[in-house]
């Protein structure tokens, strides 16, 4: 969602275009393959959403085509129907070459399609069709005991679910979803009656969007990266903390304010730093961003981002999780394939969640891929290396060949077989795909490792308190990656971390070398105890594998710095706690000062295998910057705190016997 895909492939491949792994080329084979339709939909409300249809040429001579469908934020051109794309026109060249109907629409207020754009679309559980023909006083009349939400000028004050009373009844991406299907089938001539629905990142989430009451013609879905709980995990907040960087930059060309449809949205300001770092230390408090340079109060969904600091209606009103039990009662929901990467540094945590509520609450064919990917490298052209890794196979095009595009064959084709596998996911540790019958793996044990003296770990709490200190000081914030940066570096998240615990405001802890290879799979559990000289902190918790003295480097890459690989401290898992929301997302509290207190949070799934001779690593640090912005370490309100609310702090982390700081890992036996 936060990098768009044409700015840089490299940095993000979120999906803006119809067409991403295949090798460049002129429009020449869609023009001889497909014939291009751009058609306005009127939805139930009248609203008229702009979508382009790729028809086969030979959809009239052979056996009916089925849809393969996305919806997206981010545009759904190119526009007019003598324009073709240069690539595509499917998600992939495997699927493009496969035959589909092919269709791109632009949601509800973005781009070319009439409306009002609403962040995250919030989903009206349970009132999908059966109110269409309702006049508005049959609607108030039914909906009167509900929460209602009519476009409240006090957006904080949302309480429920309804966002448009309109004669047709309530309108979300459902419903839209549903409509376009309708509209489809019965407008697009030699079409099969099925339907596929994918996207990568915000068009993930449109693909969520689908399953609830899903229209019966649907039966494959795959929600990729798809966004998901803004505030708990995805693109906005982890825990609470904000993500200054990519949200500062991906609003200014995401939310420029239109009056109307548009083929295009103008950046709200200039910003090309040299050194990300630099700038936004210089920039100040947060609320700077809206000075006259910046964005100076245009954007409106930057300013809900930094209004609602806490979990409230805004927020839990745009996690769709709790609708995903909706999955077309009644019938035979569609298959999900739900995909992710584990380098993803936007939606990691949509992926692994979608697809735990999906298995919770939906009751359908449900699978779930995570490869070594970016966000979404499986649709690269190639993705066999990340970061100063090599993962030895074109990880990207074995997706591709033995999973996705299998999957829309068998469901929408019956061509082929298909076996579907629960879990297929990626080693890190070992470079090889392993499958699973449930994910997490149910045959895993809890292994403790208790942060002790000497700066060790140790699978059993010491005898000897031991108390780590370390000055956090939001003047010198813990940068999130090595070098000098003009914007996000991905690869932060396989990163060696050695230039971090050099610093005296990292705490640094491990274990001897391993004597046998250990696997960890699932969800990493932190739970620390601390004593703060202030009233807020951050908690940024790293898991990382120390190499051996003895490790080789890799092959040179053109261009590149050369590696030290001796001692490189890789992450494997990294994530933050804003402090004030570790009892709850909706009542943050004070810290006070000097007393002991729990902090306990969960670090996203892994599945890394640590090698005999590799070392266990933890670092425990309070600031991320400028991934995440500067906690002031008072209890304030960070969107409207001033220079003067920014204090250093002493944190110590504790542990005592019967009270020791532990990260919990989940091994594979």
């Amino acid at each position: 969602m936060l990098l768009r895909f044409l700015l840089t492939l490299l940095i993000s491949t979120t999906v803006l275009l119809p067409a991403l792994a295949q090798s460049p080329t002129d429009s020449a084979f869609v023009r001889a393959n497909y014939v291009k339709l751009d058609r306005q939909i009127t939805m139930r409300d009248g609203v008229k959403l702009y979508t382009l249809i790729y028809v086969p040429k030979d959809a009239a001579t052979t056996k009916p085509y089925p849809f393969l469908m996305q919806r997206t934020p981010y545009s759904a051109g190119p526009y007019g129907e003598t324009t073709y794309p240069k690539r595509g026109p499917g998600p992939s060249a495997e699927l493009s070459r496969e035959k589909y109907i092919f269709v791109y629409q632009d949601v509800r207020g973005r781009y070319m399609s009439e409306g009002n754009f609403e962040e995250m679309t919030p989903h009206i559980s349970g009132i999908i069709r059966s109110d269409k023909g309702l006049s508005k006083k049959e609607l108030r009349k039914k909906y009167a005991r509900r929460n209602t939400w009519n476009e409240p000028t006090d957006s904080s004050k949302t309480s429920g679910w309804i966002r448009n009373l309109s004669p047709v009844g309530p309108i979300d991406e459902s419903t839209d979803t549903y409509d376009t299907v309708e509209w489809l089938l019965k407008n697009v001539p030699n079409n099969n009656g099925r339907v596929g629905i994918t996207g990568i990142s915000y068009p993930g989430f449109y693909a969520s969007a689908a399953l609830p009451n899903a229209h019966p013609a649907i039966k494959a879905v795959s929600p990729q990266a798809p966004v998901t709980d803004e505030f708990a995990g995805d693109d906005a907040r982890h825990n609470g903390a904000f993500f200054l960087l990519d949200n500062f930059s991906f609003m200014n060309e995401f939310d420029a304010p239109r009056k109307g449809p548009v083929a295009d949205y103008p950046e709200l300001f200039a910003f090309n730093p040299a050194d990300v770092y630099a700038f936004f230390l210089k920039l100040g408090p947060v609320k700077n961003a809206n000075g006259p340079a910046y964005y100076n109060q245009q954007s409106k969904i930057w300013n809900e981002y930094l209004t609602h600091e806490t979990y409230d209606a805004y927020w839990q009103a745009r996690n769709i999780r709790p609708h995903l039990n909706m999955v077309r009662p009644g019938s035979t929901p569609p298959a999900t394939l739900v995909v992710g990467g584990w380098y993803d540094a936007e939606d990691l945590f949509g992926a692994l969640n979608t697809y735990v509520t999906l298995e919770q609450r939906a009751g359908n064919q449900n699978q779930l891929v995570m490869g070594p990917w970016t966000h979404g490298g499986w649709a690269r052209g190639d993705f066999s290396r990340f970061g100063d890794f090599e993962f030895g196979q074109n990880t990207a095009k074995t997706f591709r060949d033995s999973v996705e595009t299998p999957f829309f064959n068998f469901y929408l084709k019956d061509k082929g077989t298909y076996s579907p596998t629960e879990a297929r996911v990626f080693d890190t540790g070992t470079n090889q795909w392993r499958t699973f019958a449930q994910w997490p793996p149910q045959n895993t044990t809890e292994q403790p490792l208790y942060l002790g003296s000497n700066s060790g770990l140790s699978t059993s709490e010491s005898t000897t308190p031991a108390r780590f200190e370390y000055v956090s000081d939001p003047t010198k914030p813990v940068p999130y990656t090595d070098g000098i940066w003009p914007r996000r570096n991905n690869a932060y998240m396989i990163e060696d971390q050695r230039f971090a615990a050099r610093r005296p405001d990292v705490l640094v802890f491990q274990t001897e070398p391993l004597t046998a290879d250990i696997t960890l799979a699932g969800p990493i559990s932190v739970d620390l105890r601390v004593a703060l000289s202030s009233t807020d902190a951050d908690f940024i918790v790293k898991l990382i594998d120390v190499l051996p003295d003895t490790a080789a480097n890799p092959k040179p890459v053109a261009g590149a710095k050369p590696v030290t690989m001796a001692g490189y401290q890789r992450l494997v898992r990294a994530d933050i706690l804003r402090g004030k929301f570790r009892n709850s997302f909706e009542r943050p509290e004070a810290f006070v000062p000097g007393q002991p207190t729990p902090v306990a949070f969960m670090l996203n799934d892994a599945l890394h295998t640590f090698r005999k001779g590799h070392r266990l690593m933890i670092q425990v640090q309070s600031s991320w910057f400028p991934l995440v912005d500067r906690n002031p370490q008072t209890f304030v309100n960070i969107s409207q705190a001033g220079e003067a609310d920014f204090k250093k702090a002493t944190i110590t982390l504790l542990s005592e016997p019967g009270n020791a700081s532990v990260i919990r890992l989940p091994l594979l036996r």
